[in-house]
Formats: structure tokens, C-alpha cells, sequence
């Protein structure tokens, strides 16, 4: 108001001025005023700009664009913000070594404060308990690998309203990612959840819970609080968990039993180092499904790629981070959404999750209604030496390796100056990709990059959204149009096409 004011004042005085000589008619000064305003609504219609536009383009597009959560901002403003965090990022482990503590605790505080209403008694529910609320029959089975890790395994073994005495041939498993578990494929209810979707498809659903996640956080004999427990990564994951699960439920089962696997991110990590290196597993499957699978790491948006330059100093890197569980309330989560979110209650608590600061955010497929549940069990916990792994195969760029222990290391645990690669060559098992071109961590490149070198692929998949991202496998609005009903499609297709095992020469056809 004070504006048009002093534009009105200083109106009058040229208007004034100009008349001094040939008399002054309050006509003029009307005539005047509407000229200039229209002279001023002209310019700002040329240039296209409300003030609404204003702040779209040159404010909330540049906060939120690093996270994904438009994509409207211009390549030299994201570059430039990328160069900013960089720069931060490294500033910030400097302090840190220099004051011995972890990174980035000085800047950020350690309690997260959320204002997502936790009154609904689901956010507390365990994965069983929620599949009891939602009418379905659960099971919880605990598996000891023979590395020592205690296990628990949920279980879906019919439809809601089968007889309980039915027991479906049709065997999956369902295996979540990275500081997921298995309550990721259940969060979304009885129309959107796949685990419940393939359940009243006719499948006898198995829920994976890998070591020291909400449900696997014992051993025989070591303490979760202590390295030894935590001392483990995909790898460990890959050739103790997961066989010990497939063993059980073919134990169960029968061993005649062709179990199906869907695995989401690092699910399909595990899945790829069982088959390359226990390669009988590719007998014991009966197909895959890899959803946002995740091998080789070329083309990362994460912000986890910031690790990567610091991933070859492990002991300096554990130490920064916690040698032990990456937890939820790591300070680097902290920093990243402090620096790389918009600051509003909602996009707060999403970003201060961990889940969605390395994995990214799809607001349009995003059910809000589902956070509080979501940031009641996600993250389910994970160790920090997973974290560093993912992030030596970053560093090593186009090398899907076991971890990187150093070249005096590596001598010691391989034999090798270097970790030995896993031999994808060698997986036999027929195998479905399904990939999205918004996908932080599993790019259209490396997706590719996967595809070409599997022998017996079945397909390769694009979720035809472009803003279809990462996280979106899980909890997106339109999951079971977009993914799920293609994966159900293939799942009972089977493998269009016999394998010739190349060291039999007879046909096996899964």
C-alpha cells in the first residue's frame, strides 16, 4: 500500500511539473496515472511473471529441485546447488575431524521433532499385527543362519478369506531394501500393498527380514550393541540370510517348492550376489523380479554419492558415521535435510527420514496418509558398513564388487589387491527388471547396464511415469496400475523361453 502511494505522490509532481507553464486539469492527472499504470502492467505481462510465478521459478523450485520434488528448475541453478552442497559437505567433515566427533553433530540437533499425528495405534503395530488388523493370517518364523544371525520371517500363507486349512503351491518371497522390512510391502493396505495383492492372487507370501533390522536384531552369541554384530554388509546379507530363507521355506514346503522372488533395491542386490556366487540357487528359484534393482552405481542422484569420495578411508568414514547401526537420527541425515529440503512441517519429516534423503520423494504419487506409519517403521535399521559398500561401488565406478578392505586388507580377506567382482555371467536364473527414469539409485544406465548382461533375462520394464522414483515401488498411488498388475502379468506367464545350461547342454526350464 505504501508503494502505490509513493508512485501516486511521485505521479503527481511530474504531472505538476510539466503543467507549471500551461495549467494544471485533474483530467491530466488521470490521464497520466492510467498511462503509467498500463505501461506497468504491459512490461510486467511481457515478461510473463506473476508474483506467484516469480516465487515458483526463482524460490521453491531452487529449494526443492535437489530432492526431486519438481524438476522445473533450470540445469545451471541444479548445478550450481550441487556445487554448494559439495562444498558444505566438505567443510563440515573437515570441522568434524578436526573436533573428534561425529559428522555434522555440532550443526543440527540430535532430537527430530515430527508433527505427523502418531494417535492412530497402526503406527505402532508390528507387521504381524497390522496383517491381523486388516483381516489376514499371519505367521512368524525364526531362521539362525550359520553365520549366527537370528532371524524372523513373516508369513501370508493364503488369501483373507480362504479356508485355513489351503495351502497355495504358488510360492514368493518378498524381499525389502536397504533400512527396509518387511513391513515396506504390507504399509500400503489390503488394495495397494503387493503383499496383499499377491496373496489374493494365490500366492503363499514369504516376508524376508534381513540381520539387524526390527526383527532380526539377535545373535548366539554377540550383542547388538557391540562391531562384531553390526560388522556385515549386503554381502553377509547374501550368502547367509537369504539362503537360510530359501533353505527354510523349501524345508517347509517341500523341496519341490519353485519359489518366486520379488525384491525391491537392495533386495535385488542380495539376490544378484546369491546367484553369482551360490550359483545352485539359480536351480532352487523359480524367477525373479527385480524391482529398482540395484548392481552397478554410474549415474547416482542419492545424496549418498557424497560418501563415495570418502569410501575408500573406511576407518575415517566409520568413524564419522558410526561404526555400529546407521541410525535414523544420524547427524548426516540431519545436515542433508537441513540443507537439501524444503523447510515446511510436512516436507520436514519426510526429509529428516533417512529413507527419503538417500532414495528420493515423488510428492505427486505420494499417499501423505501414509506417512505416519511409514515413519513409524521406516527405518527398520541397517548397518553403516552396507552404507559404505554402496558407496565403494559409487567410487568404483561400472565394478559390482564384494567390499573394499584396502589393498592390505584385501590381501588378507581375498587373496587380491582388489575385492573380487561378483560374476553376473553367471546367473542362470530367469529374471525381470523393472526400472523408472526417476529412480535416485537404480538409473535407466545402470538398469541397462544390468539387463545387457544378464543370459536369460525375461524383461526389462520402465514404469511409464517419468516422475516414477525409487520409493514409488512401495507406497505410490498408482503402484498396482503402474507396476504391480505387469509383475502379476509376469509372474504367471513364467519364462517365455527354455535356458540351456551350458555345462549340462540339457534344457531347464523354470
Amino acid at each position: 500500500m505504501k508503494l502505490l502511494l509513493i508512485v501516486f505522490t511521485l505521479i503527481i509532481y511530474v504531472q505538476c511539473s510539466e503543467s507549471r507553464h500551461t495549467g494544471w486539469f485533474p483530467q491530466n492527472l488521470v490521464d497520466v496515472f492510467t498511462n503509467r499504470t498500463s505501461q506497468l502492467t504491459n512490461y510486467v505481462r511481457s515478461k510473463g511473471r506473476s508474483l506467484k510465478q516469480f516465487y515458483v521459478e526463482n524460490v521453491r523450485n531452487k529449494i526443492t529441485s535437489y530432492l526431486g520434488i519438481n524438476n522445473q528448475t533450470s540445469v545451471e541453478d541444479h548445478i550450481d546447488n550441487q556445487a554448494r552442497i559439495k562444498r558444505k559437505f566438505k567443510d563440515y567433515v573437515e570441522d568434524a575431524q578436526a573436533n573428534d566427533e561425529k559428522i555434522f553433530d555440532a550443526i543440527a540437533p540430535e532430537k527430530l521433532e515430527y508433527t505427523c499425528n502418531d494417535n492412530d495405534p497402526s503406527i505402532h503395530m508390528t507387521t504381524p499385527q497390522l496383517i491381523a488388523l486388516h483381516g489376514y493370517t499371519s505367521e512368524s518364523h525364526t531362521i539362525v543362519t550359520e553365520d549366527g544371525y537370528i532371524l524372523t520371517v513373516h508369513r501370508i500363507p493364503h488369501s483373507r478369506n480362504a479356508k485355513r486349512e489351503e495351502n497355495p503351491r504358488k510360492t514368493v518371497l518378498l524381499h525389502h531394501g536397504l533400512l527396509g522390512s518387511s513391513a515396506d510391502w504390507i504399509i500400503a493396505g489390503p488394495e495397494k500393498g503387493l503383499a496383499y495383492i499377491l496373496s489374493e492372487a494365490g500366492y503363499d507370501v514369504w516376508l524376508a527380514n534381513v540381520r539387524g533390522n526390527t526383527y532380526s536384531r539377535a545373535h548366539v552369541s554377540l550383542n547388538v550393541d557391540t562391531f562384531a554384530f553390526w560388522n556385515f554388509t549386503f554381502h553377509e546379507v547374501s550368502q547367509h540370510d537369504l539362503p537360510a530363507v530359501i533353505d527354510y521355506i523349501m524345508d517347509t514346503k517341500g523341496w519341490d517348492t519353485k519359489i518366486n522372488y520379488v525384491g525391491h533395491s537392495m533386495g535385488t542386490t542380495v539376490l544378484f550376489a546369491l546367484l553369482s556366487t551360490k550359483t545352485h540357487y539359480n536351480k532352487v528359484l523359480r524367477a525373479g523380479f527385480a524391482l529398482a534393482p540395484v548392481a552397478y552405481m554410474t549415474d547416482i542422484k542419492s545424496p549418498i554419492r557424497l560418501l563415495a569420495k570418502y569410501s575408500n578411508n573406511l576407518e575415517y568414514l566409520l568413524k564419522l558415521l558410526g561404526a555400529n547401526e546407521f541410525l535414523p537420527q544420524n547427524a548426516v541425515l540431519r545436515w542433508l535435510s537441513k540443507h537439501a529440503c524444503e523447510i515446511n512441517h510436512y516436507e520436514e519429516a519426510i526429509c529428516e527420514n533417512s529413507m527419503f534423503v538417500l532414495c528420493g520423494h515423488d510428492e505427486r504419487q505420494f499417499n501423505r496418509s501414509l506417512l505416519p506409519i511409514i515413519l513409524g517403521h521406516v527405518p527398520a535399521g541397517a548397518s553403516t558398513k552396507t552404507l559404505v559398500h554402496y558407496a565403494q561401488e559409487i567410487q568404483n565406478v561400472g565394478r559390482f564388487q564384494q567390499f573394499d578392505y584396502g589393498t592390505e586388507g584385501n590381501l588378507i580377506k581375498y587373496g587380491t589387491l582388489a575385492p573380487p567382482e561378483y560374476p553376473v555371467h553367471k546367473i542362470t536364473l530367469p529374471i525381470a527388471l523393472f526400472s523408472s527414469e526417476n529412480d535416485w539409485l537404480a538409473s535407466d544406465v545402470d538398469v541397462t547396464n544390468l539387463y545387457v548382461q544378464l543370459i536369460n533375462p525375461i524383461e526389462h520394464y520402465i514404469v511409464p511415469l517419468k516422475e516414477f522414483n525409487h520409493i514409488d515401488f512401495l507406497y505410490a498411488i498408482d503402484a498396482p496400475k503402474l507396476v504391480f498388475s505387469k509383475l502379476l502379468q509376469l509372474l504367471e506367464e513364467g519364462v517365455t523361453k527354455p535356458f540351456r545350461d551350458i555345462n549340462t547342454n540339457s534344457h531347464d526350464i523354470h
